[in-house]
């Protein structure tokens, strides 16, 4: 058998094996799978890593900007997520852009948003350790695309599943953290802050505010020193 055979076989098994990736969590993503977002969203559509797969609407992958020097992480889709394929569109996701736009930046050009997990769990319950696992390689390639000077942990949910970190969300938000050599910020989910309406000092709103001045004001100092 000629050598340039053997290798057409070789480049074949490759194929194949990565057209398995959506029915199977045991075949690995690794880093490069994805020429782009488009190849990616493909497969999130097609996945049944998990059973999630099962009850989705839609795959809800990512929204904004695919250049974004920011990008926003959170757990996984709700209901309107789910009907729209967009990841924070409900309440919580209109409550983030306001917080965004606070500070001047928005997903039109300074943001990426997407979540651990690509399907709505049932009941909006946090995702288990298995389904996080079986969607987390995903999110490392829509990281690697994007690749962000910073990504914004939106809850202990995801914290716990990019970083490790089992802190809870009180005690780490506003901290920025290193992980594979990017700046990451733990910061209260949107959801919770409408569950905590209160503006006064020290509470979760307020807070906030801190931290996404913060944010902003690092985005700043690496657009200067760049």
């Amino acid at each position: 058998m000629s050598s340039e055979i053997q290798l057409s076989l070789f480049d074949n098994s490759n194929s194949n094996q990565q057209d398995l990736i959506p029915t199977d969590a045991k075949i690995p993503i690794t880093s490069g799978t994805y020429n782009n977002m488009t190849e990616l969203a493909q497969h999130c559509n097609q996945c049944h890593r998990c059973s999630l797969g099962d009850t989705r609407t839609h795959a809800v992958v990512g929204r904004g900007n695919l250049q974004a020097p920011i990008m926003v992480i959170g757990e996984a889709p709700g209901q309107n997520e789910d009907e729209t394929g967009l990841p924070f569109v409900g309440r919580s996701g209109q409550l983030l852009e306001k917080i965004l736009a606070s500070v001047n930046l928005s997903t039109e050009h300074d943001v990426y948003i997407a979540n651990i997990n690509k399907c709505r769990p049932p009941n909006n319950r946090v995702p288990t350790p298995d389904e996080m696992a079986a969607c987390k390689p995903y999110l490392l390639e829509q990281i690697r695309l994007v690749d962000p000077k910073m990504i914004l942990l939106t809850g202990a949910t995801a914290v716990k599943g990019i970083t490790g970190d089992k802190r809870g969300i009180t005690k780490i938000r506003g901290q920025w953290l290193e992980w594979e050599g990017r700046l990451c910020m733990p910061i209260f989910h949107p959801s919770y802050l409408l569950r905590n309406p209160s503006k006064e000092k020290g509470a979760p709103k307020w807070l906030m505010w801190q931290d996404i001045q913060a944010v902003r004001a690092k985005l700043d100092e690496i657009r200067k020193n760049s």
